[in-house]
């Protein structure tokens, strides 16, 4: 098997790879679909950034690659061999990566629990489905808008809750399913339903670049790696591993990352001036903030990173008529976004803390 084209030699594209780093950030965030016409890296980008992520560790011996430092997230047999006081033996494992194919069921998605098993033999026996395989890995579904709506959104449904629960005659089966989401379409082969387009957490419309040095860089890279793949991504490895160690740090750091009530009003008034339906979008540009802060080494978000996540996060949301624009710029954005959180807030409450920091700040008055 050939060498992966590496992550860090694409050229251009920068709000898709943007997108997808912040997910495998944070695979809270809900996942991205990428838009655009053939030939832009859409499928090489998602392989290129499941092969450099970090390695993570596993309970060994399972077949869901649990976390063995978040017991509450464990699958039903490794919460089974945990209550029988055997010590769960801890593995690495490298970050898989699933391809989902256009045909899958919702058996094969899900995966099956064998009643006549358990009926004659009174055992339980699960066979796991694609969501086990690519739990705390990446799962890439290439012409998204072709798949069975239903197998959509159990998909959708499993990235925003982070587990696969089977339940079949009374019995049932639960193991986590974490993942990075990627959805990827030509708009040309027709689009997802609104319903289903909303719960991607992001969403990227590219084209090819029209810069005519950047096409010569593409086919010199392009070249270069047909010749030796190898060597390629050789020449490219310090670069790769400067961008897994800094998506490490991101993750380790993302759950210290904290909001004050300006940036929460500024994100709110932000989708209301846009007229944004729901609530979906306030809650992701929040999150997709707090991912974009942890990978810049940071604890506190600030109105640039509301506006580089809103800049991914609105797009599919906006509702487009022939007399607005349809995509803002991230300067566009935060230039809003001051001007909105002048408008509403006090400047007296400007710097008040999120409840979590005030809770925190009583509780060491109290001591």
């Amino acid at each position: 098997m050939p060498a992966i084209f590496p992550f860090t030699a694409i050229v251009g594209q920068e709000r898709m790879k943007r997108a997808l780093i912040l997910n495998a950030v944070d695979t809270r965030i809900g996942g991205v679909l990428i838009r655009g016409e053939r030939g832009t890296a859409k499928s090489t980008a998602s392989r290129s950034l499941a092969a450099l992520l970090p390695s993570v560790k596993v309970v060994q011996d399972c077949r869901f690659g649990c976390d063995p430092d978040k017991p509450a997230t464990w699958c039903t047999e490794c919460k089974e061999r945990h209550a029988n006081d055997k010590k769960l033996p801890i593995a690495e494992r490298t970050t898989p990566f699933v391809n989902l194919p256009v045909s899958a069921t919702e058996d094969r998605v899900v995966g099956t629990l064998d009643i006549e098993k358990a009926i004659q033999k009174g055992e339980r026996h699960y066979e796991p489905g694609v969501l086990a395989g690519a739990n705390r890995g990446l799962l890439y579904i290439d012409e998204v808008n072709l798949l069975d709506d239903h197998v959509v959104d159990i998909l959708l449904d499993s990235a925003a809750m982070g587990v696969n629960t089977v339940e079949r005659e009374g019995i049932s089966f639960a193991h986590p399913a974490r993942f990075i989401l990627v959805g990827t379409m030509n708009p040309e082969e027709g689009d997802l339903r609104p319903q289903l387009l909303d719960r991607f957490a992001l969403s990227v419309d590219i084209v090819g670049i029209r810069d005519a040095r950047e096409r010569v860089t593409i086919m010199e890279r392009n070249l270069s790696y047909e010749k030796d793949a190898d060597a390629f991504r050789n020449h490219w490895m310090p670069k790769e591993l400067e961008l897994s160690e800094k998506i490490a740090r991101g993750r380790e750091l993302v759950d210290q990352v904290t909001h004050t009530s300006r940036d929460l009003l500024s994100i709110a008034a932000l989708t209301a001036s846009l007229n944004v339906d729901g609530h979906r979008a306030d809650l992701v540009i929040l999150k997709a903030a707090r991912a974009q802060a942890a990978y810049e080494g940071r604890t506190k978000i600030n109105d640039h990173d509301i506006a580089l996540a809103a800049e991914l996060a609105l797009p599919h949301r906006i509702k487009r008529t022939p007399f607005n624009q349809a995509e803002m710029t991230t300067e566009q954005l935060q230039e809003r976004i001051e001007q909105l959180a002048g408008q509403s807030m006090p400047s007296d409450e400007t710097d008040d803390s999120s409840e979590s920091e005030k809770k925190g700040e009583s509780e060491e008055k109290k001591t």
